[in-house]
């Protein structure tokens, strides 16, 4: 109810002890994400004295840049360890915490509407400033610091479900990275009886290409020979306010898309753009510019979005290779291939061309069949969690709009 609303310059004062004696080694920044991260500032033969000190259950915020990014990054300490961060940066504590939870002020400063209004206010300066005085004017709900505390306890209850789920995916991940190494980099897949190759005597073979030995029997193709590879649109079709999604190579995730990060182009646009580049389930998506790299398994059932600049591996057409494929372009080898063919001065890409010349060693077919039903159970395992995370994010957002309501 709006006659719960509070002026924040009420509970919050700054805080401005620096760091004279050096005591505190930690030099924090503010993502925008709204967390805590490693500063990435050179700050050789910086005086660090004059830095400002962070202690658990302060808040601290970049007042810089908000105009440009439409976001203040904000973020609260919850660790013991106190952190130093830039004299830039503007420090501030709540007043009474029994009138002003700390975590339930940081699932304001979360909210989509709370950057809105930061950015709306931000000054007239080339990067767009966000003065402390402004902050202070902003309002928001005071419910009694009991019906706070359950706001926040709902709420890190899906945060800790979204975090749990994260680290199984990871973990999975990483399982499924080290079967692939262990068959395909030191070649001990199981022999026809059960035992690891090369280690059991494995036949080998000198392959030149590779420069290295490889299990008899395999060969060595470009990708492009294996399934096609394509890539999305070169043109940048025009915004529309409904239509599909354009995903670019900012908006892969491993197993998943942030399909919410797009904008919009026409279905006249879309039509064109799938002639050229359609994407099916079970399909590859490579990041060609900026991160160039990162990759993305298709799984979704339904696929009503267009690519624009990102590499296709259409290992849909070919599904029997679609994990080892997969996990082929994980592979440090890959990552070693596109290390020294990258180009550009101010921004990395790489050529289809190049994509389409990757080396492809292909294994015999019973081991890859075997490979694929290994995988099959970790995969799925991944999806069904990503899935569940995409439902918890969406629960995420209802409760900071819920707040509006206390």
């Amino acid at each position: 109810m709006k006659s719960n609303y509070k002026k924040l310059g009420d509970y919050i004062k700054q805080f401005k002890e620096k760091n004279k004696d050096l005591k505190v080694k930690k030099l924090q920044g503010v993502s925008i994400n709204k967390e805590f991260m490693p500063s990435v500032a050179n700050v050789i033969g910086t005086d660090l004295s004059n830095y400002k000190i962070v202690k658990k259950g302060q808040f601290a915020y970049n007042p810089m840049h908000v105009g440009r990014d439409e976001v203040l990054p904000i973020s609260l300490l919850q660790e013991d360890e106190s952190i130093i961060v830039s004299p830039a940066f503007v420090v501030f504590e709540i007043l009474d915490t029994n009138e002003l939870d700390p975590e339930y002020l940081m699932m304001w400063f979360r909210r989509k509407e709370f950057d809105r209004r930061t950015w709306f206010t931000t000054d007239d300066s080339i990067r767009g400033g966000f003065k402390w005085g402004d902050l202070c004017k902003m309002d928001l709900p005071v419910p009694d610091i009991n019906t706070q505390k359950e706001i926040v306890k709902e709420y890190n209850k899906v945060i800790n479900r979204i975090y749990l789920n994260n680290k199984l995916i990871q973990k999975s991940e990483e399982t499924a990275q080290t079967i692939f190494k262990h068959w395909f980099v030191d070649f001990e897949f199981p022999n026809e009886n059960g035992n690891p190759y090369q280690s059991y005597g494995g036949e080998m073979e000198y392959n030149e290409e590779l420069d290295k030995e490889i299990p008899k029997g395999w060969d060595i193709k470009p990708i492009s020979k294996v399934i096609p590879v394509k890539d999305g649109t070169h043109d940048s079709p025009e915004p529309t306010s409904n239509g599909y999604p354009l995903v670019t190579s900012t908006h892969l995730r491993p197993y998943d898309l942030k399909l919410n990060e797009t904008y919009n182009i026409s279905q006249e646009d879309f039509v064109q753009v799938n002639k050229r580049s359609k994407v099916d389930t079970y399909d590859i998506l490579f990041s060609m510019i900026g991160t160039v790299g990162d990759i993305s398994f298709v799984l979704n059932d339904e696929i009503n979005f267009a690519i624009k600049n990102v590499g296709l591996f259409k290992t849909s057409e070919k599904k029997s290779l679609a994990e080892y494929i997969l996990f082929y372009l994980k592979s440090d080898i890959i990552k070693q291939y596109i290390k020294i063919s990258l180009l550009g001065s101010t921004q990395n890409y790489v050529t289809l061309t190049y994509l389409r010349e990757i080396p492809c060693l292909l294994p015999t077919s019973p081991t890859l069949n075997i490979f694929k039903e290994k995988l099959k159970t970790i995969i799925n395992c991944i999806f069904t969690l990503v899935k569940e995370n995409n439902l918890n994010c969406v629960l995420k957002e209802i409760l900071l709009e819920k707040m509006t309501k206390v």
